[in-house]
């Protein structure tokens, strides 16, 4: 395991820009050019609940490095659970940690991603870089596309393995903004599109987190019988407001993250 916070993020960026893009020429959009001010808010990662690689094996990496466990929470439509952890410093990013429940999901998903997960050397999931490590199974394109039939999340999770499903800008640390919506505009001129499910913008003022994000980049993964283009990550963009001690909202929003999950669906 990394013993070393930053090295951790870098990896994990630069592991996440190899199939986004995007992120790198909307990080150049947003920054100002007196000073890096395109601020990490958090990451978010995907798995599933079994016991090999179930939430808290990805959680590990960070509690060893000081993280603490924040808020949980539930999304019955989707059946996930996730929780999200922060760190003391809180400029270090936060983390948000989903998992797909697999046992609320029909018998043939089930053995699908018990027979992929089955292919993977359990001692991976505390090598350095698990958390960057993508895809340890073999899987073919019939099987994603059945997968994709019942759920996005499965189908995403057993394409691209362990990644950094998205990076997020905080809006609060840009020099050249105030407003997410002012985000949303340069974004869209700039001819980005952005995952308009329950609204451009996700939460409110009166939740102290307001969410927007593009739509995933799509690009190629190797099949067992080919290549093709897949959906794979995408940038969020967040707001934060203040508590009634004055500190910045750390939390999420579930109704919000709902939506943002959305996110990596076909266009």
């Amino acid at each position: 395991m990394h013993t070393n916070v930053n090295e951790l993020f870098a990896k994990l960026w630069e592991n996440y820009l190899t199939v986004t893009p995007s992120a790198e020429k909307i990080h150049a959009l947003l920054g100002s050019s007196q000073q890096d001010d395109v601020v990490n808010d958090h990451i978010a990662l995907r798995t599933f609940n079994l016991p090999q690689i179930g939430l808290d094996k990805l959680a590990a990496h960070f509690l060893a490095l000081g993280y603490v466990e924040g808020g949980e929470y539930h999304f019955e439509s989707k059946k996930l659970y996730a929780k999200h952890y922060e760190h003391p410093d809180a400029n270090v990013p936060k983390v948000f940690i989903s998992e797909l429940l697999l046992e609320k999901c029909s018998p043939e998903l089930q053995k699908i991603i018990t027979d992929l997960v089955a292919q993977l050397d359990p001692s991976v999931t505390t090598a350095d870089n698990f958390l960057y490590s993508g895809r340890h199974w073999d899987i073919d394109q019939a099987t994603y596309q059945t997968l994709l039939t019942e759920s996005e999340y499965a189908a995403w999770t057993a394409v691209w393995g362990f990644r950094a499903n998205h990076f997020t800008v905080s809006v609060n640390a840009l020099s050249n903004f105030e407003t997410l919506d002012s985000v949303n505009q340069v974004l869209k001129k700039a001819g980005f599109a952005l995952n308009t499910s329950g609204g451009e913008i996700k939460g409110s003022k009166d939740v102290l987190l307001k969410q927007s994000s593009t739509l995933a980049d799509e690009a190629p993964v190797e099949f067992t019988d080919g290549t093709a283009l897949i959906p794979s990550c995408f940038y969020e963009f967040a707001r934060r407001f203040p508590t009634a001690d004055g500190s910045l909202y750390r939390g999420f929003v579930a109704a919000s993250a709902d939506k943002i999950f959305e996110s990596t669906n076909s266009r």
